[in-house]
């Protein structure tokens, strides 16, 4: 059975706290409150209670009492803890259904997903976790129901491991991309919510610092998602320098794909798909586009953006203007001026476009077909030397 500390990091919320932490008690036990320098007297509502606080001199943000909360479990022997916010938004009642999950997926990150049905949540709260959760399958190419509900468990060494940087708000989006890279499982648990009615629901969310936080956050994470070195991985494994996933070693790193959840069929499909996606005139946006579009799909992104780089000009774009040039006027484009290419270049690129719907299917067809083929004789070679 796992050993597991409940959490509540807590930032004046002392009208609060007090009963989140009495009802937790009810359901388990040790609780722990780290107190991340509230200046309306937070943790000493709590006297007399059987819970352990830890103060921080100062706000640090909520990321980082989330870490002074893993480091203390670690010190006390506790493998998992589950958060919930001291605000009284989750009930907790509903802790069993973490503690419960825990023992059966030991190494998962359970998240509550909470149901709006009736709640009073604010449009702000409904907006911001349907943006976090598409940026999360941009991102990782998986699902999570709820990407910013605090009510969570996490695996404390895993917590530990992670290489963490956000210290406030942004933490808790930026934890479940670097747990989904690592391997980590992330499993959605139903949770209720409760939001204060009549607007009183006191929220310390800094409209446009941090909502600048996370769009540069997500901005970051999208472009490392891209990246051909590996990820931390989960705690204790270890990946060798030469499994690294690099277009300087195409033989090597298609095989290394093959090894994980990528299939023939998905890594043909994501190059097809970063071949239409190149044909297409998007100047300046490509790499952003088949980016979004192949997380989104579940891609695979690497295989997609390489497979992209086949429409770079003058090629592809090329042969792209003469078909859509032919579909207009009946003939291929035979002058190439400053006219034709200069003066007339809004006419090109709606040539670029419409030649691009029939060049770029076609391109991806036959590039993802090769893939395919490419895919199904390394795997096979794989499967042989593993017999042998």
């Amino acid at each position: 059975m796992a050993d597991i500390l409940i959490v509540i990091p807590v930032y004046n919320h002392a009208a609060t706290l007090r009963d989140v932490a009495m009802k937790a008690l009810e359901h388990h036990h040790p609780v722990l409150v780290v107190d991340d320098g509230s200046t309306d007297g937070g943790a000493d509502v709590l006297q007399g209670l059987p819970v352990r606080v830890i103060r921080h001199g100062e706000n640090r943000g909520k990321g980082a009492a989330l870490l002074t909360a893993a480091r203390a479990a670690r010190d006390l022997g506790a493998t998992h803890m589950v958060t919930l916010d001291a605000d009284g938004q989750h009930d907790p009642v509903e802790i069993p259904r973490f503690t419960r999950l825990i023992p059966d997926h030991p190494g998962a990150v359970l998240v509550g997903r909470r149901n709006f049905s009736g709640s009073g949540a604010p449009a702000a709260r409904r907006f911001g976790r349907a943006f976090s959760n598409f940026w999360f399958r941009v991102q990782t190419g998986r699902s999570v129901g709820d990407g910013q509900s605090g009510f969570r468990a996490y695996p404390v060494d895993l917590l530990l491991h992670l290489p963490l940087r956000e210290p406030g708000y942004a933490f808790e989006i930026e934890v479940l991309v670097r747990a989904a890279w690592a391997g980590a499982e992330i499993l959605d648990v139903d949770v209720s919510v409760r939001y204060p009615p009549g607007g009183r629901y006191v929220s310390h969310f800094r409209l446009f610092r941090d909502n600048a936080r996370l769009s540069l956050l997500n901005a970051r994470l999208t472009m490392r998602s891209v990246l051909p070195w590996p990820h931390a991985g989960l705690p204790g494994a270890a990946r060798r320098e030469e499994e690294r996933v690099t277009p300087l070693h195409p033989v090597r790193s298609l095989r290394l794909l093959l090894k994980g959840d990528a299939t023939p069929v998905r890594l043909s499909a994501a190059g097809g798909l970063g071949v239409f996606l190149g044909a297409l005139p998007l100047i300046g946006f490509h790499t952003v586009t088949i980016l979004f579009a192949s997380g989104y799909l579940r891609l695979n992104r690497i295989a997609a953006v390489a497979a992209s780089q086949l429409c770079m000009p003058p090629l592809v774009p090329a042969l792209c203007i003469e078909a859509g040039f032919f579909m207009r006027h009946g003939r291929f484009l035979t002058e190439v001026s400053l006219e034709t290419l200069g003066y007339q270049a809004v006419a090109r690129l709606y040539e670029w476009l419409i030649g691009a719907l029939v060049v770029g299917p076609v391109l991806g067809l036959v590039v993802a077909g090769i893939i395919y083929l490419l895919a199904l004789v390394i795997g096979g070679r794989g499967d042989e030397r593993g017999r042998s």
